[in-house]
């Protein structure tokens, strides 16, 4: 069992020998898919081994193998278990008795936008209340940004994000609020990532503040048609200040005809429908569920929404915690993400958003680890990455201490040693 919902479920493995496979026990293995050319690794000497398989080492929703070992090749992981048991490789690395870790999958972020929001940050840490309202600061840099600003801005805070783990993410439009503006977002972002969310709906256009039937309009034609193409994912912001639940049934509604996956902004700062039209609509995460009934709770238990929780909006704006508790009892599936904007969460450090989890949200380590892998995986409907088995890709992290739970233990200091993602070492 995984911390509120079983594991996503890994592609069965293909081995060439059956009988060697069931006297390898606490390992698993597969046939690798490349040619005889490519290289392969074994990490080796590995303290202790996230691999997020509870049919693996401790049988724990984490899969925790201790003293192990895993091969690579190619892009994809082709073998985990004990060291003592690891095939032979190309090459191997000796992780010196450290721990490693799937890659973190970041599955909410706003990374497209120009401008600074140092001044709002101090005058909210000096008291007064955050809105939605702050968001139209950064639209006008946005818009006053060139593409190779964007860009630039867009790569700065990936290669940050990547050298704390980040190897996945997902990130959204929502700055630019014209049609031209929210398709270049997502253009710009479609060239780093698969994972790319239209956003048009995040609060109502500054040009349309009299009118937001007519803003709802456009993102529901002209912008939709021309973000689609480079999008997989729908969003609205559902919240008083910006949409509510009809305005966001309807531009979610028309999402799904052009063929994009809902995600929901849901009940960050009031109750609201977020919650109960992300489960209707089968949107892939409910991201913030702050304020949350016990209707919503149970929605969420009983669908396949993710709730996607953002401690560092809560950090960066003295908000009220999420009860992670109270979601993982029910047996809501979870994710950890960033949240990385810049006006209510400028962080990029899923460790640093592990640590606020456990201390503030109610998490043990071992589930804000799996929240921020698996979980993550989870929110973005994939099967091949925040998991460690055969078959995945090969996103890990080695870990400058000996266990993952030193995340929530040693939180700011800078635990990330060693980044491969897609078989390759970047960091």
């Amino acid at each position: 069992m995984t911390p509120g919902r079983p594991p996503v479920t890994a592609p069965e493995p293909h081995t060439a020998d059956q009988a060697t496979e069931d006297a390898m026990s606490n390992a698993t293995t597969v046939s690798p898919a490349h040619s005889a050319s490519t290289a392969s690794t074994l990490i080796t000497n590995i303290a202790a081994l996230v691999t997020n398989d509870p049919s693996l080492g401790d049988n724990s929703a984490l899969g925790l193998v201790q003293d192990a070992a895993i091969a690579i090749e190619g892009d994809r992981v082709v073998w985990t278990g004990d060291q003592s048991k690891a095939p032979a490789t190309d090459n191997r690395i000796d992780a010196g008795g450290r721990a490693v870790v799937p890659g973190f999958v970041d599955s909410h972020s706003h990374l497209v936008f120009a401008g600074d929001r140092t001044r709002e940050f101090n005058a909210r840490m000096s008291g007064r209340a955050y809105s939605a309202g702050g968001i139209r600061t950064t639209v006008a840099a946005t818009r006053a940004a060139s593409d190779a600003e964007l860009e630039a801005n867009l790569t700065r805070y990936l290669h940050e994000a990547l050298r704390q783990g980040t190897t996945t993410f997902e990130t959204k439009s929502g700055y630019g609020l014209t049609v031209e503006d929210e398709a270049r977002a997502l253009r710009i972002a479609a060239a780093h990532t698969d994972e790319v969310t239209y956003l048009g709906a995040h609060i109502v256009s500054p040009d349309y503040a009299e009118d937001p039937a007519a803003y709802v309009a456009l993102v529901t034609g002209e912008m939709l048609d021309a973000c689609a193409p480079y999008a997989r994912w729908v969003d609205v912001f559902c919240e008083k200040g910006a949409f509510d639940g009809d305005q966001a049934r309807a531009i979610l509604t028309a999402g799904k005809a052009k063929g994009l996956h809902p995600r929901v902004h849901a009940n960050q700062l009031t109750y609201g429908p977020g919650v109960q039209l992300a489960v209707e609509l089968d949107a892939a995460s409910a991201d913030h569920c702050t304020h949350l009934t016990d209707a919503d709770v149970d929605a969420l238990a009983s669908g396949s929404t993710v709730a996607t929780l953002l401690p560092g909006a809560e950090f960066s704006t003295r908000a009220e915690w999420p009860d992670a508790r109270r979601l993982l009892d029910a047996g809501v599936t979870v994710a950890l993400s960033t949240d990385c904007n810049p006006g209510s969460s400028f962080t990029s450090s899923v460790p640093f958003c592990i640590a606020l989890a456990v201390r503030d949200m109610g998490m043990t380590p071992d589930e804000a680890m799996w929240s921020a892998t698996a979980g993550g995986a989870a929110a973005l409907r994939r099967d091949d990455i925040g998991r460690l088995t055969p078959g995945a890709r090969a996103d890990l992290l080695l870990l400058d201490a000996p266990s993952h739970v030193h995340l929530a233990y040693r939180p700011g200091v800078p635990l990330v040693s060693g980044v491969w993602r897609s078989g390759v070492r970047e960091v």
